[in-house]
């Protein structure tokens, strides 16, 4: 791309565009607005990166949040100033918490309009906090080579900070002075011939990628010396595989596979880690343990001395609630940087835990070097998991096989089964996440779970979900009725999204989640105050932004519409059922079935 001389803005944001580009930035979302006028012009004429305008900056910027989360790569956010930007707060707690990168560019007035009250003015400074890897007030832009070559190295340092040590937002702050369309000045377009732009960008692009994960450094291993690994038939142990979104699913869950034989440790894996979707590399998996806990004597019978878990907790309340009784020694595989800058605590439930600060492919090949294969035949702790996980699975498929109504919980167990193979599938928070780590069934189908489960909000589900989709393999959104309502302007992505996502709207008119707190035995005000049915006609609403609809009547009906995804467009398959006989029904039957486990 040739550089913009028109003026100075085009000059400068025309640098910032190419700069991007040549470290790899695919996409641009763009929200309207004047003041970020020099910016979209940027984007929208670059023929290598794809300019989206979005109306709505809170679903814009978790569609570019989808994005960045899909491909592992920072996607461009934009808008102009005023109360634009904050709009993209939500997200950017979200890219925080759960390490996604974002480049956030937000248009603003230079300093003279400032503190005057002049129109559409914030204070931008630092306006998202402490939740940016990185912030910086952009200097106004000037006719300098010495300035140019200052804001390409300031574009490559937030490229590089929205990415290392550990993936973030990064905030750049924009301020333009007119004009901000691209009219001509003519001391800018004399300007013109003092640039080289191969010289001036020779060497931009040029970058050391981080290491390979399955690299086993010495040292890293060696300031993790309080690690070594659990005597497989001296005490019991469990592994606990959590929320997860690697690179490499597949790599992944072979490390875990052969942590779990090395040592002899079943693997409790949540819904939301890619084990369940890899089930032959797992010999020793456990799928059904928020079931197999509600046995309380069960429980008390399979309490670990010793816990190895991989990233964060699983939902599931019975699992924490039995952790924080038995306190075991915990053990936590958490890949942060190595420099000691970035480390977090992820033990809410406050054990006798020791972080280790390395991948678990890392862990795994320092393992393998030691131990050798464990078999069930060796273990007898390991034999009563596996024999309870045959058992309790077998009491939950046979029932979920033979029910005949509408109830969520079968279509979350029916999606593990009827998905294409490698289906992107986007889980909304609150009811859908406990339905899949209820009933999503084990299998080989390398289904790819998504989800915004940094915050755990329900902001831009649906938003979210696009952009992990868009120029994907046909996707799947699991999501309740208030999640899709919270977030319709994301509808309005229709025009512009390329690809296929089926939306799987559970409509049970409120928020069920609520069904199963304590809260719900005081009504007033429950029902108006935390359930807040909405009443809305969902088909009225997809004929409103011209979205294809299908009322869900049977299981065979749902099956067949899930196992051939189109190719292109959105649609939304609406099973309608009622919140509070979901709310009995899993109370009943969940607790059954783990009574029914000799």
């Amino acid at each position: 791309m040739s550089l913009d001389f028109r003026n100075i803005n085009t000059l400068w944001t025309s640098v910032l565009a190419e700069t991007l580009s040549r470290l790899g930035v695919k996409v641009a979302v763009v929200c309207p607005g004047s003041r970020s006028a020099p910016l979209a012009v940027a984007f929208a004429q670059h023929p290598q990166i794809e300019a989206i305008p979005i109306l709505d900056e809170r679903s814009a910027s978790f569609f570019a949040l989808g994005i960045a989360r899909q491909s592992g790569q920072p996607a461009a956010l934009i808008c102009t100033s005023g109360t634009a930007g904050a709009n993209f707060y939500p997200a950017v707690i979200e890219a925080y918490q759960s390490r996604v990168p974002l480049l956030i560019l937000t248009g603003d007035r230079p300093p003279e309009l400032r503190d005057c009250h002049a129109g559409q003015t914030v204070d931008q400074q630092k306006l998202f906090g402490s939740y940016p890897n990185w912030y910086h007030e952009v200097a106004t832009p000037m006719l300098s080579l010495p300035m140019l070559a200052y804001l390409r190295q300031t574009v490559i340092h937030a490229w590089e900070r929205s990415q290392f040590p550990i993936a973030g937002a990064v905030h750049l702050n924009l301020p333009f002075r007119d004009p901000l369309a691209p009219l001509p000045q003519a001391q800018v377009q004399a300007f013109a011939e003092h640039v080289d732009q191969n010289w001036f960008f020779a060497g931009v692009g040029a970058r050391i990628e981080p290491p390979s994960p399955e690299a086993v450094d010495a040292d890293v291993i060696r300031q993790n010396a309080r690690w070594s690994p659990l005597p497989p038939l001296a005490s019991p142990g469990i592994l606990i595989a959590g929320p997860a979104q690697p690179r490499s699913p597949q790599r992944y869950c072979e490390a875990i596979a052969q942590l779990s034989r090395r040592l002899g440790l079943p693997v409790l894996a949540e819904a939301l880690s890619p084990l369940r979707n890899y089930a032959a590399l797992q010999p020793y998996l456990i799928s059904t343990y928020d079931l197999i806990l509600r046995d309380r004597p069960l429980a008390a019978q399979l309490a670990p001395a010793t816990v190895i878990r991989v990233g964060e907790l699983p939902t599931s309340k019975e699992l924490r609630a039995w952790l924080e009784q038995t306190q075991p020694q915990q053990w936590i595989v958490d890949a942060d940087s190595n420099d000691g800058s970035t480390y977090r605590n992820l033990d809410p439930l406050h054990l006798r835990t020791q972080h280790l600060h390395l991948c678990v492919e890392q862990l795994a090949a320092s393992v393998e070097q030691k131990l050798e294969l464990i078999t069930v035949q060796q273990h007898p702790y390991l034999k009563l998991w596996c024999a309870t996980e045959a058992r309790m699975r077998s009491t939950l498929d046979q029932a979920m096989t033979c029910l005949e109504p509408l109830m969520e919980g079968k279509a979350a167990w029916l999606l593990s089964q009827c998905l294409p193979v490698g289906t992107p599938l986007f889980i909304a928070n609150s009811t859908p996440i406990r339905l899949m780590e209820w009933f999503w069934q084990p299998g080989d189908r390398a289904i790819q779970p998504f989800f915004n489960r940094g915050a755990n909000g329900i902001d831009g589900t649906l938003s979210t979900a696009l952009g992990i989709a868009h120029r994907q393999q046909s996707s799947v959104l699991l999501t309740g009725d208030l999640a899709l309502l919270h977030d319709t302007n994301g509808l309005l992505l229709r025009h512009h999204f390329v690809g296929h996502l089926t939306i799987l709207l559970l409509n049970n008119n409120g928020g069920g989640i609520f069904e199963t707190l304590p809260i719900a035995q005081f009504d007033p005000p429950f029902e108006d105050f935390f359930a807040t049915p909405q009443h809305i006609n969902f088909a009225q609403l997809c004929t409103t932004y011209d979205v294809e609809y299908e009322f869900i009547e049977t299981w065979d009906q749902l099956t067949r519409r899930l196992s051939r995804l189109p190719a292109q467009g959105m649609r939304v398959l609406e099973l309608k059922s009622d919140r509070k006989t979901n709310a009995r029904w899993l109370k009943t039957h969940l607790n059954s079935w783990a009574n029914k486990t000799p």
